[in-house]
């Protein structure tokens, strides 16, 4: 049969070879706390562009030491970081794959343990620092950050610019800007966060203000052929109260305009106490709404575990490709029972061919 998950996707200068990405995921494994990648990076990401995967992509990556979800995460805001990142972007291209990194500002979700270290916030006297939001309002269970003035929001676009140049260097291919997941740049999105009476605040314009500046920036830095994502929380969960599918729709037009490519659709993550219908798949229909109401490429996210689900997604055009995370987890060459199972051809490396999933 012919497959739309596995048909190739050119995204300005970039061909992915197949629409089966892997999804950024944390790994809070820099463990001398400096943000630089190791041996666990390289063999963790290089796994999934060995297994088929047509985007690899970095876990949350942080713009400055401060936009750290916790002090093990990883950095993207020195020269000795990016050296690092490029043997792992170097293996990953080698294999055949497109390595992307997520750049990240945690904002009030910063400064954390990990769950083996510990929990909420990281105290100064372990490690930590004060965190910064849009408003003085504390996540539930964290302490409380402080607002940032005028200087410091000009201070975070800089930061995204400057990682990106550095990503760039490091040999990513793709930038995807970190908007959901209640970290800064939702925060600011989100009227349940950002209770700001300036220019960042108030209006939908004034809270899109910051990831449109950002992503105008990073567009900047990565010239005309780099891709530049942007991943989204759609919907607080809490509508009308919080921030609402309608209102992401919009912004989605907006960053296309700004120089974005492609919305990488998730949801929730900035408040707690509210239900989310968790479900295989539950998170499709809003990547469907943003694509056919902005006409931007979207990607699906969340409990895409079966490719026959991956599949119908891309083939019915409900998104343009497919994030997976934990399914990758349990079987980093799930692209190439994917593609068995669907009567497609997925990348093998010739060391593994003797493993190659059978069709029948």
């Amino acid at each position: 049969m012919t497959s739309a998950l596995f048909s190739p996707l050119t995204i300005r200068s970039i061909t992915a070879r197949n629409r089966v990405w892997v999804s950024p995921m944390c790994q809070y494994s820099c463990e001398g706390r400096d943000g630089l990648v190791s041996d666990w990076h390289l063999v963790h990401l290089g796994s999934f562009a060995r297994g088929g995967a047509g985007i690899v992509m970095a876990e949350a990556t942080a713009v400055n030491p401060e936009g750290r979800i916790s002090p093990w995460c990883t950095g993207i805001w020195n020269d000795e970081q990016r050296d690092a990142w490029a043997r792992v972007t170097a293996f990953i291209k080698g294999q055949g794959a497109v390595p992307a990194i997520q750049l990240q500002h945690a904002g009030r979700k910063a400064s954390t343990y990990r769950d083996w270290s510990g929990n909420g916030t990281v105290p100064l006297s372990d490690g930590g620092w004060q965190t910064v939001a849009p408003s003085a309002i504390a996540f539930p269970g964290y302490d409380a950050p402080v607002e940032l003035d005028a200087q410091g929001i000009a201070d975070v676009v800089a930061a995204f610019g400057e990682a990106a140049r550095r990503s760039l260097d490091a040999g990513f291919e793709v930038l995807e800007i970190h908007a959901a997941h209640g970290y800064l740049l939702h925060q600011f999105l989100s009227p349940l966060s950002n209770e700001r009476t300036d220019a960042w605040g108030g209006s939908l314009e004034n809270r899109a203000r910051l990831l449109l500046d950002v992503v105008r920036e990073v567009r900047r830095v990565a010239g005309e052929g780099t891709p530049v994502f942007v991943r989204v929380s759609a919907t607080d969960w809490l509508e009308p109260e919080g921030w609402t599918l309608d209102e992401t729709v919009t912004l989605a037009g907006w960053v296309r305009e700004a120089g974005g490519d492609v919305i990488d659709t998730s949801t929730g993550g900035n408040i707690t106490g509210v239900t989310i219908p968790s479900s295989p798949g539950y998170q499709v229909a809003h990547a469907t709404a943003i694509k056919k109401g902005s006409g931007i490429v979207t990607t699906a996210v969340g409990q895409i575990t079966e490719a026959e689900q991956a599949e119908a997604i891309v083939s019915e055009g409900k998104a343009d490709a497919v994030f997976v995370a934990r399914q990758f987890m349990r079987e980093p060459h799930l692209p190439q029972r994917w593609a068995a199972q669907l009567g497609a051809e997925a990348t093998y490396p010739p060391q593994y061919s003797r493993g190659r999933w059978a069709s029948d």
